[in-house]
């Protein structure tokens, strides 16, 4: 007997807790048919998810031309100017490298 009431006491908690689950949820305001419960939505472009499988590593040190890294000494040629990737004197920290015009 006391086997039986230890369980209908657990049953009617569960199915008071279900209630009030549901009670809850009922009554959030919706954001319209498609975010459910949602607060914030944000459309991310179809090119967000395949440009995620070319992007490379980012480089700790260097100078970026034409969505190409470039370390430390590396020279380009742009235009008929030749650009050289070297340290900026008046920057400190960890990324301080600069494209100067090389004569």
């Amino acid at each position: 007997m006391r086997r039986y009431s230890v369980l209908l006491v657990v049953a009617l908690t569960l199915a008071t807790s279900a209630a009030q689950a549901n009670s809850r949820y009922q009554s959030m305001p919706q954001q319209g048919n498609s975010g459910g419960n949602t607060d914030v939505v944000v459309d991310i472009p179809p090119e967000a998810w395949s440009q995620a499988e070319r992007r490379q590593p980012d480089c700790l040190r260097c100078c970026i031309f034409e969505n190409r890294n470039y370390t430390e000494g590396a020279v380009v040629k742009s235009e008929g100017v030749l650009l050289q990737c070297t340290r900026d004197e008046h920057s400190i920290g960890t990324n301080n490298l600069i494209w100067k015009i090389v004569k």
